[in-house]
């Protein structure tokens, strides 16, 4: 099976921030926005990656938008935390990040 991860920050090149592991089995990469994530999510599903997991950056909308832009070929899924984190994640990442 092949994995891939990506990854969503404005500092990020989508052709550049890019890595493979365990014999390219997964794939992690980097993207700017959620346009460019599309992309990359149905470039890696037409490379013949099996299954991608997203930054909760995403969010639920974002995920669905991969979805769809992956045809709904693959199981698309998000990265979240537990409510009780809320409050870290604020001070980290602040409120538009």
């Amino acid at each position: 099976m092949k994995f891939a991860f990506i990854l969503m920050g404005s500092g990020f090149d989508s052709e550049k921030d890019r890595a493979a592991i365990h014999g390219g089995e997964i794939q992690v990469a980097g993207v700017p926005d959620l346009s460019e994530g599309c992309r990359v999510a149905k470039e890696l599903c037409d490379s013949g990656v099996n299954c991608i997991e997203l930054c909760g950056a995403f969010g639920p909308e974002g995920a669905k938008a991969v979805i769809q832009a992956t045809g709904g070929k693959i199981p698309v899924g998000y990265v979240t935390h537990l409510p009780e984190q809320d409050a870290i994640y604020a001070e980290v990442f602040g409120e538009n990040k």
